[in-house]
This record gives C-alpha cells, sequence and structure tokens, in this order.
C-alpha cells in the first residue's frame, strides 16, 4: 500500500499533521521564561535556559539597591547606625509597604532587614535617599555598579522593581549580582535568610518563607513578583560546603517558583562544576515578554503541582517538566484533596518542597537608634564614574508616572479632606534619641500612618500566593 515513494511521503505528511493537531490540542501549562544554576565560589554555570535572555528583574531588583548600601558602609560614607528617613516621596510607594509615618526615622540596619525580608517599597526608597542624598542619584549609582559587574542587559529606572518595562536584566546578569552581594558582603548573608520579621506586635511574612523553612541547605535570597514578570526568585543554598545559587524567572505561582527551584538545586548538587563561567554567557537571546505575562502563564494547578513536582514518585517528580507534557489525568489526587474536596496544601507542599525543617521564627527588627545621616560624596551629587565612563544623574530617568496609581491617590486625598478623622497626617516624633525594641512592642503602631494610608499587607496564606 505504500510501496510508492509518494505514498509514503503522504503518510508521513498525514502523521505529522495528526501529532500537530494533538499537540495544539493540549492544555495550555504553565512554563520557567528563564534560568541560571551557577556555582557561587566559582561562577560555573550548571545549569541554564534562555540565560541572557532580558526580563523584568522586578523586587529582585532590591539586590541592588542593597549592594550599593553595602559599599557605601564599606566605604564609610554610611553605617549600620545611619539614620534612614520616610520622606514624603517614600511614604507614597505603592505596596508591598511598611506605611510610616512621614519623618519617622530608622537606621540603615533596620531600612535593609525589612527590604530583603519583607520587600517593602516605602522603605527601599527611603534608604536609597539616604544612601545617594536623592533617588534619582540612588539610580545612577545603581547603574554605574552595573555597569562595573559586567551586567551588560541590566538597566535600573527604581530602587524597588515596581511595574516599569524600561527596568530590565537577565537571569546571567542577576547571577553575578547574587555572587557579588554574597561575596563581596558576606555580612549581607545574615539578612535574607530569614523566613519573616517581626516588628512591634505585627509578624510580616517573607514569600521566600517556606523554600528557607524546607529546603535542605537553603539560606537565602530575595523573591519579586509583578504581572509582567511572573514569580521571580534568586535563591542560595549551601550543602557539604558548596553553595549554589539559582536565578529563576518567570514561574506562574510562588509554590512553582519554589517547588522548581527545589528541583533545581537536587539535581544540580548531583552535577559536577565544570561549565562555562556565567560571565562568559553573552549577547541577548530575546526580549522581555509582552505585557500581562501572569494572566497568559496560569498557575499549574494542585495535579499539576504533583505531577511535575512530587518528592515521593522520581517518575513524575521529573528534573525538567519542560520536555513533554505530564499526564494529570493520571493523578490520584485523593491523597492531597480535604474532605470538602479543596486541596490540602500542607500536604501538597510536604508532598513538594518536603516537610519543614527549621521552625517558624521571625527576626525581631525595630526602628533602632539613627545617627546622622549617611554622607553624600561628590561623586554621587551629580556624576557617577565607572573605569573612565561618566554617568550623569540627568540621564538616569524616574519611573514614568503609573496613571492608574495617580487615580487612586488622587482619590485617596479627595476622601481624606472630605473626613475630619483623616483630614492630616501627623508627623513622627524626632527618634533621634532612637528607640529600643522594647518601646516599640509596648506602643508599635504609632509610627505607622493612620487612616487609608495604613498598610502592612501580609502574604496571602495560601502557598500559591
Amino acid at each position: 500500500m505504500f510501496d510508492s515513494p509518494i505514498a509514503r511521503l503522504t503518510c508521513l505528511c498525514l502523521l505529522a499533521a495528526v501529532l500537530t493537531l494533538g499537540l495544539a490540542l493540549q492544555p495550555a501549562r504553565a512554563d520557567i521564561g528563564a534560568y541560571v544554576l551557577v556555582d557561587a565560589r566559582t561562577g560555573a554555570v550548571v545549569d541554564q535556559k534562555n540565560a541572557t535572555r532580558k526580563w523584568y528583574p522586578a523586587s529582585l531588583t532590591k539586590m541592588m539597591t542593597a549592594y550599593v548600601t553595602f559599599k557605601a558602609i564599606q566605604e564609610g560614607r554610611a553605617s549600620l547606625d545611619s539614620a534612614v528617613v520616610q520622606s514624603k516621596n517614600s511614604a507614597s510607594e505603592p505596596p508591598s509597604k511598611m506605611g510610616f509615618k512621614v519623618g519617622t526615622r530608622f537606621t540603615v540596619d533596620t531600612a535593609l532587614k525589612i527590604i530583603l525580608i519583607k520587600s517593602a517599597n516605602d522603605v527601599a526608597v527611603a534608604l536609597a535617599e539616604a544612601i545617594g542624598g536623592s533617588e534619582p542619584n540612588f539610580i545612577a549609582m545603581m547603574n554605574a555598579e552595573a555597569k562595573r559587574l559586567g551586567l551588560s542587559n541590566t538597566r535600573f529606572v527604581n530602587p524597588h522593581g515596581l511595574p516599569d518595562n524600561r527596568q530590565v536584566s537577565t537571569a546571567r546578569d542577576l547571577a553575578i549580582l547574587a555572587m557579588a552581594l554574597r561575596n563581596d558582603f558576606p555580612e549581607s548573608r545574615k539578612f535574607y535568610n530569614h523566613p519573616g520579621i517581626r516588628f512591634g506586635k505585627k509578624t510580616l511574612r517573607s514569600a521566600n518563607r517556606e523554600f528557607l523553612l524546607r529546603v535542605p541547605g537553603a539560606n537565602g535570597m530575595k523573591t519579586g513578583y509583578v504581572c509582567n514578570s511572573g514569580y521571580n526568585v534568586a535563591a542560595s543554598v549551601t550543602r557539604k560546603g558548596r553553595t549554589l545559587i539559582a536565578i529563576i524567572l518567570g514561574a506562574a505561582s510562588g509554590l512553582e517558583r519554589t517547588a522548581f527551584a527545589r528541583q533545581l538545586f537536587d539535581e544540580g548538587f548531583r552535577k559536577g562544576n565544570r561549565g562555562k563561567a556565567v560571565a562568559g554567557l553573552s549577547g541577548t537571546s530575546g526580549n522581555p515578554p509582552a505585557d500581562g505575562y501572569c494572566r497568559r502563564n496560569k498557575s499549574p494547578g494542585p495535579k499539576g503541582y504533583m505531577a511535575r513536582f512530587d518528592t515521593q514518585n522520581k517518575t513524575r517528580g521529573g528534573f525538567l517538566f519542560f520536555a513533554k507534557a505530564d499526564k494529570e489525568e493520571e493523578i490520584d489526587d485523593s491523597g492531597f484533596t480535604l474532605a470538602n474536596g479543596k486541596p490540602d496544601w500542607n500536604k501538597i507542599l510536604d508532598r513538594t518542597l518536603g516537610p519543614r525543617r527549621v521552625a517558624y521564627r521571625p527576626l525581631v527588627v525595630g526602628l533602632g537608634n539613627p545617627k546622622g545621616t549617611p554622607a553624600v560624596s561628590a561623586s554621587t551629587s551629580g556624576l557617577v564614574e565607572i573605569t573612565g565612563d561618566t554617568i550623569s544623574v540627568e540621564d538616569i530617568p524616574l519611573p514614568a508616572a503609573n496613571p492608574v496609581r495617580r487615580a487612586e491617590i488622587e482619590i485617596r486625598n479627595k476622601m481624606q479632606q472630605t473626613t475630619a478623622s483623616a483630614a492630616a497626617i501627623p508627623q513622627a516624633a524626632d527618634s533621634s534619641q532612637g528607640d529600643s525594641e522594647e518601646t516599640q512592642q509596648v506602643a508599635p503602631g504609632s509610627i505607622f500612618r493612620k487612616g487609608l494610608d495604613f498598610s502592612v499587607p501580609v502574604p496571602a496564606p495560601s502557598p500559591r500566593k
């Protein structure tokens, strides 16, 4: 029947069409946009996918905010006790935020802990203003450090990572930054390895808490999320004296981000250390995703998580799940479903990440005892020189005004003007004499903004958020 060449060619074409149609009819599945796994000491690439594709860093930006701050401390321009002041500009940032009153003073030490653990945007801007003298100056310093470190596809326009499509990086660049933060400033490790903070009576959990509490050897570093980036993470794990750093960009949920990181590390520690240096990856392999990435890259759902990441079923919890579709319909979900039919997230976490190995103990944080302000050198007041090149502060664009955010602020202001109880926001008292942690335990609410401006958001209890 298929003896003739034409008949055989026709048969092959029909078979290809059937296979293509079958693949097209498969439901859309979540994917990881880009990732890279490197040795923290040597920079050798253990594994990677799209490591040089441009992506939106979201709150991974705060690693550079911390790096610039630690460098200022190293150079004597600031100290951990230097004062940071919550300005009107910094207080206007949207959540995630602490919501301190305008004028509240706290230490650089406190600010670093808050931005690296809680990821508060208002504190990130306040810290930038303290170290750089102004937000534009600090952004110039961020870009100067990015150039010095060789982050060839990275551009910063704000110190926190809130949405701005001009702010881009790559997994490769962020891995170099994470290595530099860890290796250049070993003291930074005690700031980003905590699952949460306790400020007075308020407990604020890190979005990286389940990774830190469940994955063997986990010790950092930073998560990030905006819709256009999906769920990002810079993670580090140390086992038997060897530390690996992973940058994962574009996951569909917090759980997928963490579960994929766990698999990446488990496989990475079984591999050798002979890869090309991450700095040797060059060029650009693609542009950032189109707007609305989070709406296209849907969460895998309970069965999807179990099909891809179940640690008790090695045949389904394979390392790289991009190669072929998992048969989720074959998954028996009776073992991780509650009596009411809803997912039992505790069991899903135990099966995809492993049981909790460390008890949840948030780091106690207070305002500290601020002493003076950081010294802004001449090099940061207008021009920044790096390897012979000069970057003008005026050349560093500030984020464009978000029309939605502007409308929200205008509505809030109008509502405050018509509400007697919220007609004015009182300024914080001068805390130059310092505030002990005991004082914060007694009356922590006194430093927070009241009414509509009060904002200390806590992550949703679902591990998928």
